[in-house]
């Protein structure tokens, strides 16, 4: 199509409503456009339910900038957690959790660890407590249809650990994580993350998870609310454990508590199960020796 003829004016308008002029000429057929096709695209795309248009903008018009490609994975990724955040009616729970008696058995369990040259970190502890939990309540460990008709229930309890690595999100499966001992979800854990950083999961290693674990606690935050990853109903996330004043009936005293972030599916999952869910979850962080019985 030949140079798209516009006012300044109109020019002006369209790039503060977000309209790309040559679209909109490619659109309707035509090299001129005046302000009034500004208006009707305008109610056109107020009864289309693609809203992409509203962050199509010139942005070199504001000053300098680069542009760098999206990964192939990075789209697939993105589309999916679009669709998540669209379609499922996700709500958070907040709660925390008590980690002295796991920080106590990760410090005397040291020695051991260096001899297995395995280190036992407070994600295994909490990737088991998760595992137990999931059995306790089943609801959990299930996926609903796209129809919103059947509910299965899995069987399996396999934990996926969301890795942060330079070309994207990844988010490689520990399975029958129920079954395993510590050492074991440590040692996993440990080898998972540094393959996912080397683009070396096997596409077999990244799905049919019951339930995954957004650990942000090596960077920071207090909160936040994860995305539910279907097709599974919930999702964990932890942040950095702080020292807390917590009242323990005669004083206060300094406890090491690690914030849980619970997003679950509305549709399967109410508010009271998932307070009870992250409560017995709570319960066996701070008793970590009942998870291993």
């Amino acid at each position: 199509m030949s140079e798209i003829i516009a006012p300044p004016s109109v020019r002006a308008l369209a790039r503060e409503k977000g309209i790309n002029i040559e679209k909109l000429a490619e659109k309707l057929g035509r090299t001129t456009i005046a302000r009034e096709d500004l208006k009707d695209n305008a109610k056109r795309e107020s009864v289309t339910t693609d809203h992409s248009g509203y962050w199509e903008v010139d942005h070199t018009y504001y000053g300098p900038v680069t542009e760098e490609p999206v990964s192939r994975f990075a789209m697939v990724a993105s589309a999916n957690l679009s669709a998540a955040n669209a379609m499922i009616p996700q709500v958070t729970h907040h709660d925390r959790a008590d980690l002295s008696a796991i920080e106590a058995l990760r410090a005397s369990w040291k020695s051991e660890g260096q001899a297995r040259n395995i280190k036992l970190t407070a994600l295994a502890f909490q990737v088991k407590a998760l595992a137990r939990t999931l059995r306790k309540f089943p609801r959990f460990n299930a996926s609903l249809s796209s129809d919103g008709k059947t509910l299965t229930i899995k069987g399996y309890v396999h934990i996926g650990i969301a890795v942060d690595t330079p070309h994207g999100l990844m988010v490689p499966v520990i399975r029958d994580v129920d079954r395993k001992g510590l050492w074991q979800i440590a040692e996993e854990i440990a080898d998972l993350a540094t393959r996912a950083q080397a683009r070396k999961i096997k596409p077999d290693e990244m799905g049919g998870a019951s339930m995954s674990i957004s650990n942000l606690g090596g960077i920071g935050g207090s909160s936040f609310t994860p995305i539910v990853n279907p097709p599974e109903v919930a999702i964990l996330g932890l942040t950095r454990t702080e020292i807390s004043a917590v009242w323990d009936g005669e004083a206060f005293r300094p406890v090491p508590m690690v914030p849980l972030d619970l997003s679950y599916d509305h549709r399967v999952i109410n508010g009271a199960e998932a307070a009870r869910f992250v409560t017995y979850l709570a319960r066996l962080l701070g008793e970590p020796r009942r998870m291993m019985l």
